[in-house]
């Protein structure tokens, strides 16, 4: 027995889903047959509504689309003739490159949190994940759940009916606070005549939703839009069968079924024993060969800091670097005369070679070449796994993340101590931490599910400046979450502070440390005005 709930269509719906998806009833199914451009809208569409992909396409998109010419199609069926043409190209050219050439869309639907940071991880991936600010999460599937992932394991032991029961509390109070909280942030920033009611409604149900996420447990379940080559997702596929949490195991199979049937030979290493079995033991033995050794060399030592944001390894001569890598780059002399003419600069100079090479930036996707990546820096933070669920979805840097526990204690937003509603907050989270410890030495990797979103996790971002500015700039906007803006600010302060990278941080002119109530109230406005000019 699988822990999914099924999709019902009627049979007038089924006819047209067939040519569009490969699969009607499980959670993983790709896109195919369909412009790009569509499939892009869809994923899009998809991280802001509650509804399946499958269901969306039938409400949203169906009757823009003309459907006639695809009668005859049947995606369900799989593609064994582009299995016969990609096994051609692919062994007359025996290069990885080929399986870097062709795409595919492919939805993952009823993910924990845990798994949806697992899909994320790639790279050379790209994705939308349903969201948390958008979506309140005190409806129930149709099947009547709520929405978290039951392992067989865990429901199968004698922990079972109390991990359900459980889960069903911390819904029922995030379903109780959420409405208590809307009302609040409505008496506490007014609505104003320049703004509509729906613009209004729909930024003060997201500062309640951001106020109370933090109360959903990491089993919660969200919908993910994943495109990526063939390469990627069979890079992805062997490290999830490695990994050693069983959701992770069987959602790669499951993502395996659907993948063959659009790029079948792409993907035809990651079934043979001697080539992706022999990697994927390879990723497993490591890690767990890994942790074995460090259980032996050294004691376990408790922490229990609260939020942090440490800068913990840089360049003290990093702007130094930047400057040589400009004028390699453009200045036509080797990297040794690279140093030798920078050395001779004045500060007066330097400062002038840098301002040049960043420019007049008009707005924050203005960012300059390639040199800033000459230097780097490494951040260990503690935050909450909401604001580590936001942050971990950029890929171009490094990060490594510890497992999730209740070790690091949590955070309590100050707009629920206003509100008057942290007693019942912090009543739930304690349920949460209570359960984790009781499952742990039994489900050491599955206790995780039980941990909420308000509980710290500790992990290290590193990032090269150019990167560094693109996430500062980025998730200091207004319109994001409190608690990873904390984390930009901070970024910021100690780049210019403690690395000493003053004209770094100075180029980084798009980082907003502005004060702000209603986070989502200024993009709403502006996604009125892009609805008023279309019509």
């Amino acid at each position: 027995m699988h822990p999914y709930a099924l999709e019902e269509f009627s049979d007038a719906e089924v006819s047209i889903l067939r040519r569009y998806f490969t699969n009607l009833e499980g959670p993983v199914f790709a896109l195919v047959n369909l412009p790009e451009v569509v499939k892009g809208a869809l994923f899009a569409r998809y991280s802001r509504s509650s509804k399946s992909l499958r269901r969306l396409f039938l409400d949203e998109f169906v009757g823009d689309l003309d459907l006639s010419g695809d009668v005859e199609l049947d995606a369900t069926m799989g593609l064994g003739r582009a299995d016969e043409l990609y096994q051609r190209i692919f062994y007359e050219y025996g290069d990885d490159s080929v399986a870097q050439l062709g795409g595919v869309h492919l939805a993952c639907e009823q993910s924990s949190n845990l798994l949806t940071k697992v899909l994320e991880r790639g790279r050379l991936m790209s994705y939308l994940e349903q969201s948390t600010r958008y979506l309140g999460y005190d409806r129930r599937l149709s099947n009547g759940h709520y929405r978290f992932y039951r392992d067989h394991d865990l429901l199968e032991s004698r922990f079972g009916a109390r991990y359900v029961g459980e889960m069903d509390r911390m819904f029922d109070v995030y379903g109780e606070l959420l409405p208590l909280m809307t009302d609040f942030i409505a008496t506490k920033y007014p609505k104003t005549a320049a703004d509509t009611d729906f613009v209004y409604r729909q930024a003060t149900r997201a500062k309640a939703l951001d106020a109370v996420r933090g109360l959903l447990p990491a089993s919660a379940l969200s919908n993910l839009g994943i495109y990526a080559s063939g390469q990627a997702f069979e890079g992805l596929l062997l490290r999830m069968r490695a990994h050693a949490l069983p959701e992770v195991r069987t959602y790669a199979d499951l993502m395996y079924d659907e993948l063959i049937k659009v790029i079948p030979s792409f993907l035809k290493r990651v079934n043979v024993p001697e080539r992706g079995g022999v990697w994927t033991s390879y990723l497993a033995n490591t890690r767990s060969a890994t942790k074995a050794l460090l259980r032996e060399l050294f004691d376990e030592v408790d922490e229990a800091p609260g939020e942090s944001v440490r800068l913990v390894g840089f360049d003290p001569a990093g702007e130094t670097r930047v400057l040589e890598a400009i004028v390699f780059a453009q200045g036509g002399v080797s990297n040794d005369e690279a140093q030798r003419r920078v050395a001779t600069l004045s500060h007066l100079d330097r400062q002038r070679l840098l301002n040049a090479y960043v420019g007049e930036r008009a707005n924050r996707r203005h960012r300059p070449g390639r040199a800033l990546e000459r230097t780097d820096y490494r951040f260990e933070l503690v935050t909450d796994y909401g604001a580590f669920r936001d942050l971990q979805r950029h890929r171009l840097l490094t990060i490594e993340w510890q497992p999730l526990t209740v070790e690091l204690g949590f955070d309590v937003p100050e707009l629920v101590r206003e509100a008057g509603l942290a007693g019942r907050f912090e009543e739930s989270l304690e349920r949460s931490a209570e359960l984790y410890y009781d499952l742990r030495d039994d489900f050491p990797e599955q206790a995780q599910y039980a941990v909420a979103l308000a509980f710290r996790i500790r992990y290290v971002m590193q990032m090269n400046a150019r990167e560094a500015m693109h996430l500062i700039e980025l998730r200091s906007g207004p319109q994001g979450h409190p608690s990873y803006r904390r984390v930009a600010h901070e970024m910021a302060r100690l780049i210019d502070v403690q690395a000493g990278h003053h004209a770094l941080a100075g180029a980084m002119s798009y980082v907003d440390f502005s004060d702000t109530d209603l986070e989502r109230l200024a993009a709403e406005r502006a996604a009125e005005r892009a609805r008023a000019l279309r019509q």
